[in-house]
């Protein structure tokens, strides 16, 4: 399958979509070119889901950074929290940057169904966010209590619980998986803000990129829908939105 043709699959529920690979050597560039920072001064951080696939398909151009160190649990949630952001935080190089991807994932097949993805060495499909389908379905089936969370099951009762408080707007969607994932990109670009705001890094830029995460099937690759992307400037606080440059 041509690259056009990926695109084309994947952009009929996301516009906006870009290879993984585009978009991270977009950003190389972008830090070596008007930040004057080379790629392996920079700690990368993601908080994406800890699905095999996201490994499987992790694009080659992230090696160019430092890390990645691994935030995200299930379907992205920084379930490491303030001390992972803390923790990362101390690794970033002197006269470097931070650089963070965060997000839910969700699968789109060859036949254009979403939330379902063939993968590696089987010939069916299967879920994908596998957690974030189980979720839906309990929603539906209204299996989901206000505030149910266990210890032997932390991660998957938070997604219940995130999908639970907007269940009104998920289930009235004309796609309730597409409006699910991004009831989940809102809760965690939310946390990321907060965790964000209460760390203290040892550099003057911070690159957030928020996305929904697009999964294909083996052989298709991953693909980038950019819902916010911020250069912080650490030592001024000012904020700039950099997402009509990455996409022009």
């Amino acid at each position: 399958m041509k690259k056009k043709d990926k695109l084309a699959l994947v952009r009929q529920y996301y516009p906006n979509a870009s290879t993984t690979s585009d978009t991270v050597e977009w950003i190389v560039d972008f830090i070596e070119e008007e930040l004057n920072i080379e790629a392996q001064h920079v700690m990368l951080a993601d908080s994406i889901c800890s699905d095999d696939v996201n490994s499987i398909q992790y694009p080659r151009a992230a090696n160019e950074f430092l890390g990645p160190f691994k935030m995200g649990g299930l379907n992205g949630f920084p379930f490491t929290g303030l001390t992972g952001m803390g923790a990362f935080a101390s690794h970033v190089p002197n006269n470097g940057a931070v650089f963070i991807y965060y997000g839910p994932h969700i699968g789109v097949s060859a036949d254009g169904s979403l939330g379902e993805i063939c993968r590696y060495g089987q010939d069916t499909r299967s879920s994908c966010c596998g957690a974030a389908k189980a979720a839906l379905n309990n929603l539906r089936e209204g299996k989901i209590s206000e505030g149910k969370v266990h210890d032997l099951d932390y991660q998957m009762n938070t997604i219940e619980q995130i999908l639970y408080r907007q269940k009104e707007r998920i289930l009235s969607a004309r796609l309730p998986m597409y409006e699910a994932t991004e009831v989940i990109y809102e809760a965690i670009d939310a946390q990321m803000q907060k965790l964000v705001a209460q760390t203290v890094y040892p550099c003057q830029h911070l690159i957030l990129m928020g996305s929904i995460l697009i999964n294909g099937d083996t052989g298709v690759g991953s693909f980038n829908d950019t819902r916010r992307l911020d250069l912080v400037n650490l030592k001024t606080g000012e904020r700039q939105d950099l997402r009509a440059r990455e996409m022009a």
